[in-house]
């Protein structure tokens, strides 16, 4: 079985646990409350099945949702039809990003950007995500520290997850690669779909997660063009990092 990222089992469970506008501190709030003045276009990278695009539709804003898996843009539609919203969603891979659009602002929520594995991968995106904003728009994005428990094979606790038709998914986690000095570690998900006590489906995915030091990404984000970087701890804009166990988010402007 080859690896999927994102596939089909993946986004039940991550339906089942992200539902819309669930919020992991003042995440939400923050993102809404600094996307208000915004009278243009919005995109939100990595949209995912929707948990945070939708409540932006629902206060008024134009928001554009891009991610590379169908499978998440299938959920993200099916969301918006449960909710008679419109609005335009894009499959395709960030580092070939070429939309019809330019954008007053450009948001990452949830730590996603962390999932581009390669640096120079990163690098690309960023790059085209500064091509896709207007002259003075904003790029705002929460990136975090990973835990530093590094055990090599180790197998983390199955977690169970019940559907409402009945159905169970498990998923078992495996650390199978991790580098300090570079920053990323690759964990290995075997999700597994069970129905009546018998195994129905079976998905891997492979899981990467690369991190940034605080002052590194800000360099890298001058690096390609971006000015006026703040960067505010625990959603609260302008507060100043103090520890690792933060979130930090980056908001920076095309110059």
């Amino acid at each position: 079985m080859s690896f999927s990222h994102y596939g089909e089992l993946c986004t039940e469970v991550y339906d089942l646990t992200k539902k819309v506008g669930q919020s992991f501190g003042r995440e939400l709030d923050y993102y809404r409350d600094r996307l208000k003045p915004c009278k243009g276009r919005i995109l939100e990278a990595m949209v995912g099945s929707g948990r945070v695009i939708i409540p932006l539709l629902e206060a008024g804003l134009l928001v554009d949702g891009v991610d590379y898996s169908p499978e998440m843009l299938a959920s993200c539609r099916r969301r918006f039809e449960e909710r008679g919203l419109v609005a335009n969603l894009y499959e395709a891979d960030l580092q070939e990003l070429s939309l019809p659009e330019r954008y007053e602002a450009i948001i990452i929520p949830a730590g996603s950007f962390l999932l581009i594995e390669k640096r120079e991968e990163s690098i690309q995106v960023l790059k085209r995500l500064y091509e896709h904003l207007e002259p003075g728009g904003r790029l705002i994005l929460d990136l975090f520290l990973p835990d530093a428990n590094f055990e090599i094979g180790k197998v983390g606790p199955t977690s169970t997850f019940h559907l409402p038709n009945g159905d169970s998914i498990t998923l078992e986690e495996k650390l199978v690669e991790a580098d300090l000095l570079h920053q990323y570690k690759v964990s290995h998900l075997r999700y597994e779909k069970w129905r009546d006590g018998a195994l129905i489906q079976t998905e891997l995915q492979r899981f990467g997660l690369r991190w940034y030091g605080i002052e590194e990404f800000k360099l890298v984000l001058e690096s390609i063009g971006f000015s006026n970087v703040v960067i505010s701890a625990d959603f609260e804009y302008g507060k100043a990092p103090a520890h690792a166990s933060q979130t930090y988010v980056f908001e920076a402007t095309r110059a």
